[in-house]
């Protein structure tokens, strides 16, 4: 079976946002803007995107 998966884009700066919101980014493999990446779709993965769907689109 294929494991499901995810594509996250960043569309706004980190700079100026709380410490915490700027490691999940990095977290999530993130680090310029417009930059994607495709992710496995956990639980873990959603809570992270969900934490910064302010900085993050999910494509």
């Amino acid at each position: 079976m294929e494991k499901k998966t995810i594509t996250v884009k960043l569309v706004r700066s980190p700079i100026g946002t709380r410490s915490d919101h700027r490691a999940t980014v990095l977290g999530l493999g993130l680090k310029k803007i417009h930059q994607t990446r495709v992710l496995e779709d956990t639980p873990a993965v959603r809570g992270m995107v969900n934490k910064v769907q302010y900085l993050v689109q999910i494509v």
